[in-house]
């Protein structure tokens, strides 16, 4: 993986210190992170972010990851709290925020409930810079963990191309097959590269 995931272990509190130091921090920690980035409306005005105040720091890579990750959480945050297809570009856009630019090919599963809204999303396989090799049975056993009732496949191409290949679709078939043994639908499954995604199932291909 490339040092991106390091942010992913931080507090929301170090990430958004990263972006606008301590002080105001501490006071938009208060704030959901979906209010924070704008994707709900907030109780009360909100804090500005203030940024422009700093746009020498804003340029520097850890900031700029900082930020990513946050708006990253944002999406999860509000996949968590309503059916994922009430925003679907919210997924697509999460997705990125999780597997654009990464060095090798990893596949991840976004596990939804009844309701189709996010329980969690795991990194399940990864490869070589242009496979992963994949394991319906794995997918299957978190599944049933986490008491999925439908699941979205999701993976990178490090190629920065989006497009299925024909393995991309035998392999949906496969996990498609093995989960709807168990009552499990197989919503979609989104191709990642270069900051652009691809619904295979807008394509017909799930």
């Amino acid at each position: 993986m490339q040092t991106m995931h390091h942010t992913q272990t931080l507090s929301n509190h170090d990430l958004l210190s990263v972006i606008v130091g301590k002080a105001a921090a501490k006071q938009l920690c208060r704030r959901p992170l979906a209010e924070i980035f704008g994707l709900t409306k907030p109780k009360a005005q909100a804090l500005p972010l203030g940024i422009e105040e700093e746009p020498a720091a804003y340029g520097a890579p850890i900031t700029l990851q900082a930020a990513r990750e946050l708006y990253t959480r944002a999406l999860a945050e509000q996949m968590r709290q309503a059916p994922i297809f009430g925003n679907p570009a919210a997924v697509k856009e999460y997705l990125i925020g999780k597997l654009a630019g990464l060095d090798s090919e990893v596949f991840a599963v976004l596990f939804l409930d009844q309701r189709h809204a996010l329980i969690a999303y795991e990194e399940l396989f990864q490869g070589t810079i242009d496979s992963c090799s994949i394991y319906p049975r794995e997918i299957a056993k978190r599944a049933l963990e986490h008491n999925a009732a439908a699941v979205i496949l999701a993976h990178n191409h490090p190629s920065g191309n989006p497009e299925p290949s024909k393995a991309d679709e035998t392999i949906t078939r496969k996990v498609k097959d093995a989960l709807l043994m168990l009552d499990i639908r197989t919503l979609d499954h989104i191709v990642i590269g270069a900051n652009q995604s691809c619904s295979m199932a807008e394509r017909g291909l799930v």
